[in-house]
């Protein structure tokens, strides 16, 4: 499993979205390598189709994949389905169990 945190420098959410991506990770008892992308520029943010800071994929894959329908990339804050700033805990949670192959 691959798991990217793409984000812009001083987000101010970047922590808080490592943070609590790290929490569910410990929880599980399922330690993964959570590498850190630093989107630099606007080319960057276009080639890697980047929504916003932060952004979570796993295998890939963004963990709310309605956002993988959006058009407009750069560098630039995310606000998640629930309004805030970082990915929800249910939405985390679903991406990990999906790349381990425990839900449909």
């Amino acid at each position: 499993m691959k798991i990217e945190v793409l984000y812009v420098t001083d987000c101010p959410n970047h922590s808080a979205a490592l943070e609590r991506l790290r929490e569910i990770l410990s929880a599980e008892e399922f330690q993964e390598y959570v590498q850190e992308v630093m989107v630099r520029d606007g080319a960057m943010a276009q080639s890697l189709s980047f929504p916003g800071s932060p952004t979570i994929r796993v295998d890939g894959r963004d963990v709310e994949p309605q956002s993988e329908k959006s058009v407009v990339f750069g560098l630039m804050c995310r606000l998640y389905a629930d309004g805030g700033g970082v990915p929800s805990l249910r939405s985390l949670r679903t991406a990990i169990a999906k790349a381990r192959g425990l839900e449909g």
